[in-house]
């Protein structure tokens, strides 16, 4: 919801898809009732079709994609011993599968139409900093650095660059910011639009000279 408020007034169009319709249509229609465009759009990104289906709809709608941010995530704070096989296999085909195939699949469309920018959704969690548990999660976002440096290489001849997000501890409702301060050099919650707004940065030309990086926005809480 962030990146596509934020992207939107920046004047992007976009495409908002969330596996539940209702969550991707209400934050079309914040879009739009702030002047901007977007398209609400239901997708499993773990399901390759589904992902084309999407990707051909972005174009069918505004004509090209330039950009794309992986933020799909699935999380289980289930132990390592106690993770069954279909929470970890879900976890890493939505997590990790999903951002290939929406890499791979729009990386071919940027790639016809001279370049583009794709942003990946990581964590702090792996990278560095293990959780208490969650081990597919943690995994999982660990791979989003590999496949984000991997796709940079590949993908740069074609115009393409890619990079990650890392964020740290983000309150995502004014009741966990209201919860006291995680362990970070500066103190305080991160938001949404902390997020938001590096993802701005990588999206413009101000990045320009910038691929297969992975920053982190965690308030020091990597360095600490």
């Amino acid at each position: 919801r962030a990146a596509a408020l934020a992207l939107a007034a920046a004047g992007a169009a976009v495409v908002t898809n969330d596996l539940n319709p209702d969550r991707a249509e209400r934050t079309a229609q914040e879009v739009i009732q702030a002047g901007g465009r977007a398209l609400g759009w239901q997708a499993d990104v773990s399901n390759r079709f589904q992902v084309a289906s999407m990707i051909e709809a972005a174009r069918d709608t505004y004509g090209r994609v330039d950009i794309l941010v992986n933020a799909a995530g699935v999380f289980s704070p289930v132990a390592m011993a106690r993770l069954d096989e279909w929470d970890w296999r879900r976890i890493v085909d939505v997590n990790l599968t999903g951002a290939f195939f929406c890499s791979q699949l729009v990386g071919r469309v940027m790639a016809d139409d001279g370049g583009g920018v794709i942003v990946n959704i990581a964590s702090t969690a792996g990278h560095p900093l293990p959780l208490p548990s969650g081990v597919g999660y943690v995994a999982t976002k660990a791979g989003m650095i590999g496949l984000t440096r991997q796709a940079a290489q590949e993908l740069a001849p074609a115009g393409i660059r890619v990079n990650a997000i890392c964020p740290g501890s983000i309150a995502e409702t004014d009741e966990q910011a209201a919860a006291p301060p995680p362990a970070n050099a500066l103190g305080r919650w991160g938001t949404p639009e902390d997020v938001a707004d590096v993802l701005l940065f990588l999206c413009s030309d101000a990045a320009r000279f910038i691929t297969g990086q992975a920053i982190h926005v965690d308030g020091g809480a990597s360095m600490v």
